[in-house]
């Protein structure tokens, strides 16, 4: 009897006998499959994917901001904030977005002679209160006191807090005309924050802006 072993040979139809499947013949069947899933080639009935949900939420409605003594008429959802209906909406950029989160300071504006954050307050809220950017406080192209003596002291380097800076200082003056020193000033200006470090040009700013408020009072 030969010990030769009979070559394979493919399956009759009917038969049960099963022809051995190579190692790397599975392997190329297997990446032949994935294919096929991959281009759709074996989806064919399958149920199309269900499309994203379109969203849901208010619409814009029609607000009126009355902003540096003249009334605004915008149209914004119920969700913008304060902060963002002046810079995307009236293009009034000094107030700064930063943290986002009223931390820094750096969109600090005047409500009401009230010192606030813009990032905190919805636009939508804001309607009936009258409302004071960095923008406002130099209507005839002359620097307030504040924004000339920040100039006179170096009280910024970027300058990107500058803004919010001068606003919380002619605020905090407003309520506090005479600071006697610059711990007075630390105290009222704590809820701004420089990265840059410039604290003493800020603190001697507003003490020399105090003095001119105070001399432009008694004139």
């Amino acid at each position: 009897m030969s010990s030769k072993k009979k070559p394979d040979v493919p399956n009759k139809p009917g038969s049960t006998v099963k022809t051995p499947v190579s190692r790397r013949g599975f392997i190329r069947g297997v990446g032949l499959g994935s294919s096929a899933l991959g281009t759709g080639v074996l989806t064919t009935g399958l149920a199309e994917p269900a499309l994203a949900a379109a969203p849901v939420g208010p619409a814009a409605v029609p607000i009126t901001l009355r902003i540096n003594g003249r009334a605004q008429n915008l149209t914004i959802e119920p969700r913008v904030t304060l902060l963002d209906a002046l810079r995307n909406n009236l293009d009034l950029t000094g107030a700064k977005r930063v943290c986002d989160r009223g931390t820094c300071g750096a969109c600090t504006v005047i409500m009401n002679g009230r010192v606030v954050y813009g990032c905190t307050v919805l636009a939508i809220d804001a309607q009936g209160k009258d409302i004071q950017t960095i923008e406002g406080l130099a209507p005839a192209g002359r620097l307030h006191p504040v924004s000339a003596a920040f100039v006179n002291h170096d009280a910024q380097q970027c300058g990107y807090c500058t803004p919010g800076f001068v606003m919380a200082a002619k605020g905090f003056l407003d309520r506090n005309p005479n600071p006697r020193t610059e711990q007075d000033v630390e105290k009222g200006l704590g809820g701004n924050l420089c990265r840059c470090g410039t604290y003493v040009g800020v603190r001697k700013a507003v003490l020399e802006a105090a003095r001119e408020v105070r001399g432009g009072r008694n004139a």
